[in-house]
């Protein structure tokens, strides 16, 4: 069975962060070993609390891993410092495994989630990443980046940058992605139901690093996480009382 590695926070309501990514990796199939960054007390309403790890005991946790798994890709999602980013990157500086990158700093709905030292700090995992997943406020926050044009000026950080629906669309949402050549890409899927949200950028990303641990290229990878992120927000349950979870296992 591939492995793979996420390093994020943990989500009490089960619908983001390491949860998700376990959900989506037992979809496609792969085992999702984990190093937590941060817990939290959270559910469909909101996050009512944060604890963020030691950063010596997260590099622990990713130690441990490395050292006994054949691991295959490494998600990285929530950091929610610089003392955490820089222990992360002292951690994975000599590791030959593609990282996929969620740079989680600022929520769909235009929450900051990290703050400003964290948010430099998060620019020197850039170029160790194989792909870096920012939602639209993130595009503008890293990158400079607002229209589809902008795209062609950034600085990519000599990697592939997946834009994710930069471009409001009433029908369809369109991630853009940028390659380590210059080319653009979009990658076009209905627009689903959002009633049930919760915990999608998450397991986008998850979804990407164990189909990367499978051997998929990362075109294929990024088409197949974008049809099972469509499929599992249409079939979504109707769980809490306000933006609920998707359906990671795809259930009726």
């Amino acid at each position: 069975m591939n492995i793979i590695l996420s390093i994020a926070g943990s989500d009490s309501g089960g619908g983001a962060g390491i949860q998700a990514d376990i959900k989506a990796a037992q979809y496609h199939g792969v085992f999702a070993t984990t190093a937590i960054t941060a817990i939290t007390a959270q559910n469909t309403l909101g996050v009512q609390g944060i604890v963020a790890l030691e950063p010596k005991f997260v590099q622990q946790q990713i130690k441990s891993v490395l050292d006994d798994f054949d691991v295959k890709a490494i998600k990285i999602g929530m950091l929610g410092s610089k003392e955490l980013i820089l222990a992360v990157k002292e951690s994975l500086k000599n590791v030959k495994i593609p990282i996929i990158l969620d740079p989680v700093s600022i929520s769909r709905a235009g929450s900051k989630l990290i703050d400003d030292d964290a948010i430099e700090s998060l620019k020197e995992l850039f170029s160790m990443a194989l792909i870096i997943t920012p939602n639209k406020h993130e595009a503008k926050l890293f990158f400079d980046v607002t229209t589809k044009n902008d795209i062609l000026n950034c600085d990519t950080y000599d990697t592939n940058i997946l834009f994710k629906n930069l471009i409001e669309n009433p029908d369809n949402c369109t991630d853009i992605l940028i390659n380590v050549d210059g080319q653009l890409i979009d990658y076009i899927t209905p627009k689903a139901n959002e009633t049930n949200t919760h915990g999608t950028g998450c397991s986008f990303s998850s979804s990407i690093t164990a189909l990367i641990a499978k051997g998929e290229d990362l075109d294929k990878a990024i088409k197949l996480s974008k049809e099972y992120i469509f499929n599992a927000i249409s079939n979504s349950p109707n769980i809490g009382n306000g933006n609920g979870p998707i359906n990671h296992i795809l259930i009726d």
